[in-house]
C-alpha cells in the first residue's frame, strides 16, 4: 500500500498515462506495451526519493514540567546541606529566581519560545547548582585536614553569584522579549488606524 502512494508510483503512472495518450494518437504502434512499460519505468526512476518523515522530538516547552519537579528534588537537597550564611543568601537570591523562571502560567510560555532559556535553567538545576554545593562540602572537609589553605565558601559564593547573575540575563531577556511584542502591536494598532 505505502508503494501505490509512493512518488515513483505516481510519477510512473503519470508517464504511463502519457503512454497510453500515444498509443491512442497511433505513434506507439504495435510497440505499445513496451512503450507504456518503458515510460513508467523511466518515470519511477526519474521521480525524486521518498523522504523519511522528520523525528518527533518533545516541544522544549514539555520539558519545564520535567524541570520543575528536578528543581523541587534540588531545594529538597539544598534544604539538607549547611552552608556559610554569606552563600545561604546567595543561593536563597537563586533559587527564587529560578522558581520565579519556573512559575506556570504567562513566563513559562514565554520562556517555551526560548529553547536556549531552559537549556540554561536546566544545566543551572541539573548541574552547576549541585556541583557547586557538593564541591564546596567536599573540599570544606578537606580543608580541615589541611589549614591554611583558600577558604571554600569564597568559591562557593562566586560561583553562587555568576549563577544568579547568568539567571538574571536570562530574566532580562524574557523581559525585553515581551517588551518588543508590545512595541510591536503597539506599532501595529497605530498602523492600522491610520488612513491610507
Amino acid at each position: 500500500m505505502a508503494y501505490i502512494e509512493s512518488r515513483k508510483n505516481l510519477t510512473g503512472s503519470a508517464c504511463g498515462i502519457a503512454g497510453l495518450a500515444l498509443t491512442f494518437t497511433g505513434i506507439a504502434g504495435a510497440y505499445w506495451p513496451v512503450v507504456i512499460a518503458g515510460l513508467y519505468g523511466a518515470g519511477a526512476l526519474i521521480a525524486p526519493p521518498e523522504r523519511p518523515p522528520a523525528p518527533d522530538f518533545p516541544d522544549p516547552s514539555s520539558q519545564l514540567e520535567s524541570l520543575r519537579a528536578d528543581f523541587v528534588t534540588l531545594r529538597e537537597y539544598l534544604g539538607e546541606v549547611e552552608l556559610p550564611p554569606a552563600a545561604s543568601g546567595r543561593l536563597v537570591e537563586l533559587t527564587e529566581l529560578l522558581e520565579g523562571l519556573l512559575a506556570t502560567g504567562w513566563v513559562s510560555e514565554a520562556l517555551g519560545a526560548d529553547p536556549e532559556g531552559i537549556h540554561a535553567l536546566s544545566r543551572a538545576v541539573h548541574q552547576d547548582i549541585p556541583e557547586s554545593v557538593d564541591t564546596y562540602l567536599r573540599t570544606r572537609w578537606w580543608t580541615r585536614l589541611a589549614p591554611g589553605t583558600e577558604p571554600p565558601e569564597r568559591h562557593l559564593e562566586q560561583q553562587l553569584s555568576l549563577l544568579h547573575r547568568e539567571a538574571e540575563a536570562l530574566a532580562a531577556g524574557l523581559r525585553e522579549a515581551e517588551a518588543r511584542r508590545q512595541q510591536t502591536h503597539t506599532r501595529y494598532l497605530e498602523d492600522r488606524g491610520r488612513p491610507n
